[in-house]
């Protein structure tokens, strides 16, 4: 998939504009508004529904930026 598409899922989920999320690709998702636990459950759907991945808390937690949200959005 690419990144593109990638970036529109992840501002989807997090309920933020494409642009402005290409902005933060290096940033912690902690200082984004929009990565909260909806955002992480909705994020946890959308890698199985669109990826096939079940992923567990520890996984979630141990995202730190938006490209590590990013990496985990490629399909095994």
């Amino acid at each position: 998939m690419e990144l593109e598409k990638k970036l529109e899922l992840l501002a989807d989920v997090m309920d933020l504009e494409v642009a402005e999320l290409k902005k933060y690709i290096n940033a912690p998702l902690a200082d984004l508004d929009g990565w909260d636990s909806v955002a992480v459950l909705s994020f946890i759907v959308m890698l199985d529904e669109k990826f096939g991945k079940s992923i567990k808390g520890e996984d979630v937690r141990a995202l730190v930026t938006v490209q590590d949200a990013l990496n985990l959005m490629n399909k095994d």
